[in-house]
């Protein structure tokens, strides 16, 4: 919809530009309108304004009752459905042979309670941030990943379990297996203490999902 003021502007350029000898239908086209939008603008003198927004529209036949929106509200809330989204609320009520409305118009009428996220008595989720870990030196702090790499041979993966201290960045432990195995990080993660001369020391190897592990679970 553009703005009366824009209007105006529009119908001086084009009216400044056609007495310059330019013709209105590319007065028009500069401006991206038609010449039809242009003399409807124009009819009756001076610049009409949009009447889009005076113009009186039925309310469409579809629209949900009071009744259908107090049903809606009373449903999301009951014990049953409290915690679930209409997503799942609307095909358990139709396994009944229930229809009170259809999923979208559940998410429009709990979106407009704000009741869209939230519904039950147990209080609301909160965003927990992940741990993190600081480190003064080298190896108070690893950090460990297991990463695909591909083969020649398509199709065909190999899998790089790799440990990093997290103060230096070095890569303290790595090794290349066919398979996903708890036996072989364990392995690598004794052999990478080892060969650090860490054994006995705090540390914390933390992994890319966010679950730490201390290395002392390990009998190494």
């Amino acid at each position: 919809m553009i703005r009366p003021s824009d209007r105006v502007l529009a119908v001086a350029l084009i009216q400044e530009a056609n007495q310059n000898g330019a013709r209105l239908a590319k007065a028009c086209e500069v401006l991206n309108i038609s010449v039809r939008t242009y003399e409807r603008w124009v009819s009756g003198g001076g610049v009409r304004e949009d009447q889009r927004p005076h113009v009186a529209r039925p309310e469409p036949k579809n629209k949900l009752t009071i009744e259908e929106k107090e049903a809606i509200i009373t449903v999301s809330k009951s014990k049953e459905f409290v915690d679930l989204p209409p997503s799942q609320i609307v095909p358990k009520l139709a396994d009944r042979s229930i229809y009170i409305a259809s999923e979208s118009s559940f998410y429009r009428v709990l979106r407009a309670e704000n009741m869209h996220h939230h519904r039950g008595r147990s209080k609301r989720p909160k965003k927990k941030l992940p741990e993190s870990y600081f480190a003064t030196a080298p190896n108070q702090v690893w950090t460990w990943d297991i990463t695909w790499m591909s083969d020649p041979i398509k199709g065909l993966f190999y899998r790089l379990y790799m440990i990093i201290d997290l103060f230096s960045r070095k890569i303290v432990g790595w090794e290349v297996w066919e398979i996903e195995d708890a036996i072989h990080a364990e392995e690598l993660i004794k052999k990478t203490v080892v060969s650090e001369k860490i054994q006995g020391r705090p540390l914390v190897l933390h992994s890319d999902n966010g679950s730490p592990m201390k290395a002392a679970t390990f009998q190494v």
